[in-house]
């Protein structure tokens, strides 16, 4: 592309020379136009293409010919596959298509690959960092973030990112890292990226710094200490539910520990009306257990004490009043369906 900077002259003392398009003289007096050395008549200096003047005097020239920009982009110049726009200076050739520079990019992170080089993954232009995570994960490994290979072995974890743990040495002895490798925040108030450290074991057990029992990393703020064990208290949970007890209290059985709700719901009596653990009296009926202001009739909600009378109806306790309304029949063969149970029960207990 170049401007038009032409200059007008006479064609006065220029008789031997011609128009660079038709070859024709200039009469006397003629306006000429001067483009960068080559003369024209001014009905000459026009588009190979359209026969017009050029817009603005802007041209473009390819092969010796001159064209005004439409012209110029239509006949050569390449469409980026990404924007539609034509391209104009720098083209990048890739994936069997033309591209601005700047819209070629990786399908991933969006990082302009014109400069980074690209790797062809399943019809995909992807730098050479997120080609290796895909291969990464379609291995089911990790990716390390240093050299942006493979990690094959077990990772180490720094900062929130995995590695390779040969690219890392001990802060305190220099000893070449392996996976078991401990993060310390060496400084009190900085954020988990900022200032952290890593450290071999023996360095780190020198420094007393206790270990969760649950991710297996330092604790350097609160610790809870239960089942014989240090925890962070995100960390220490319900072995049931999974929330974090943070600071409510917590029963253990068997080397676990639960939250009060699914210790007795597991272990203990929750009441069968309100679904609360039973903190007094207990009230047990038809395998089931109440709270023992929450015993009442299925029917009328009538409260029921332990010397009340009741009979079980579909494994729900009914009081006599009640009971009484129901037909004859029904009673009758509730009483056969009950006295068939209570045999079979004592069967199975004798045998």
């Amino acid at each position: 592309m170049a401007p038009l900077g032409r200059e007008m002259h006479s064609a006065a003392n220029m008789d031997t020379v011609a128009c660079a398009r038709c070859d024709d003289g200039f009469e006397p007096k003629a306006k000429i136009v001067n483009s960068n050395g080559e003369l024209f008549h001014s009905g000459c200096f026009v588009c190979a293409q359209c026969f017009r003047p050029f817009p603005e005097g802007v041209f473009y020239e390819f092969e010796g010919r001159k064209y005004c920009e439409h012209d110029f982009h239509v006949l050569f110049a390449p469409c980026c596959q990404k924007c539609g726009e034509f391209i104009i200076g720098r083209v990048i050739k890739a994936m069997q298509s033309t591209w601005h520079a700047n819209c070629f990019t990786c399908e991933m992170c969006h990082k302009e690959l014109a400069d980074l080089g690209f790797i062809k993954n399943q019809g995909r232009a992807l730098c050479h960092e997120c080609n290796a995570k895909v291969k990464a994960d379609g291995l089911g490994k990790y990716m390390c973030q240093k050299c942006h290979s493979v990690v094959d072995g077990e990772p180490l974890r720094f900062r929130g990112e995995v590695y390779h743990p040969y690219h890392f040495n001990c802060t305190g002895c220099g000893s070449e890292l392996t996976s078991s490798a401990r993060e310390v925040r060496t400084r009190p108030g900085y954020t988990a990226n900022e200032l952290n450290e890593l450290y071999c074991l023996r360095c780190h057990d020198k420094m007393g710094i206790p270990i969760c029992g649950a991710c297996r990393r330092p604790i350097e703020e609160r610790v809870v200490t239960a089942l014989g064990k240090h925890w962070h208290v995100e960390h220490f949970v319900c072995a049931k539910c999974e929330k974090p007890f943070l600071g409510n209290r917590h029963y253990e059985r068997k080397g676990l520990a639960y939250c009060e709700t699914h210790y007795h719901q597991l272990f203990g009596n929750l009441c069968y009306t309100c679904n609360q653990v039973i903190q007094s009296d207990v009230f047990t009926a038809l395998n089931k257990a109440w709270c023992v202001n929450h015993f009442a009739c299925s029917s009328c909600d009538q409260k029921m004490s332990l010397k009340t009378k009741f009979y079980e109806v579909d494994l729900k306790p009914v009081c006599k009043k009640c009971y009484d309304r129901y037909p004859r029949d029904l009673r009758l063969k509730l009483k056969k369906y009950h006295e068939s149970e209570a045999a079979r029960d004592l069967g199975q207990s004798v045998s």
